[in-house]
C-alpha cells in the first residue's frame, strides 16, 4: 500500500510539473509580442519610436529634416497622405505635423495606423508625445480628417557616433483595416504603443 501511495504521489508531482511547464510555455507565447514591443519601445530597437516620457528639452543649434510618409494597406479603401512633405526641426524642439485621411467609399470604414522611423538607428532618439496610432478611426462616406503628430528629436543624437552624421529622418505611418492586418504584415513588433490620441479635425 505504501508503495502504491508513493507511486501515486510521484505521478501527481510529475503531472503538476508537466502542467506547469505547458502553462508557462503558453503564457510566454502570449507575452512574447508585448514583451518584445516593450523592449523595442525602451531601446529604440528596430526603428521603434520612443513614446511618452519627458517633454522636449528645448532647441539646440543642430537641425535635422524630418520627412513624412504615408501608406495604406490594400484592404483599406482610404486616401491617406502627409499634409507636409518635410520640415526642418532643431534637436530638442517640439514639432507638430499633420496627416490627412479621406474615405471615398459609400459606407463607413474603420482604419487603424501603425508607424516607424528610418533610419532605424535613430528610433531611440525620436520621441512622439501625441499621435493617432493604434486608435481606431471611423470615417463616414466622403468624410476627411486631419490628424496631428507631436514629436521631438533628442539632442543626444548629435553625440552618438552612429547617428551624429544623419541629417534626414523619415516618419512613416501605414493605415490598416484592422490590427490583425497589421500583425499579418509584421509591423506591430516594431511599432510600439500609442501615446494618446491627438485632436482629430473633421
Amino acid at each position: 500500500m505504501d508503495r502504491q501511495d508513493a507511486l501515486a504521489r510521484r505521478n501527481r508531482r510529475v503531472g503538476f510539473a508537466a502542467f506547469g511547464t505547458v502553462a508557462g510555455m503558453v503564457g510566454l507565447s502570449f507575452a512574447a509580442v508585448p514583451l518584445y514591443d516593450m523592449f523595442c519601445r525602451m531601446t529604440g530597437y528596430n526603428g521603434t519610436v520612443q513614446t511618452g516620457g519627458p517633454a522636449a528639452p528645448g532647441a539646440v543649434e543642430r537641425q535635422v529634416t524630418v520627412r513624412f510618409a504615408a501608406t495604406t494597406h490594400p484592404s483599406l479603401p482610404w486616401r491617406f497622405e502627409a499634409a507636409q512633405n518635410a520640415m526642418p526641426v532643431h534637436l530638442g524642439e517640439q514639432g507638430l505635423a499633420f496627416y490627412r485621411a479621406a474615405n471615398p467609399a459609400a459606407v463607413p470604414v474603420e482604419g487603424v495606423a501603425t508607424y516607424n522611423v528610418t533610419p532605424e538607428v535613430v528610433g531611440k532618439y525620436f520621441h512622439k508625445t501625441a499621435c493617432f496610432c493604434f486608435d481606431a478611426q471611423t470615417l463616414q462616406p466622403g468624410q476627411s480628417v486631419e490628424m496631428p503628430v507631436s514629436f521631438w528629436v533628442d539632442p543626444a543624437m548629435a553625440q552618438d557616433p552612429n547617428t551624429r552624421d544623419i541629417r534626414t529622418i523619415t516618419l512613416n505611418y501605414t493605415f490598416f483595416r484592422t490590427l490583425a492586418d497589421a500583425e499579418k504584415a509584421g509591423v506591430l513588433a516594431s511599432a510600439g504603443p500609442h501615446v494618446g490620441r491627438g485632436s482629430v479635425t473633421r
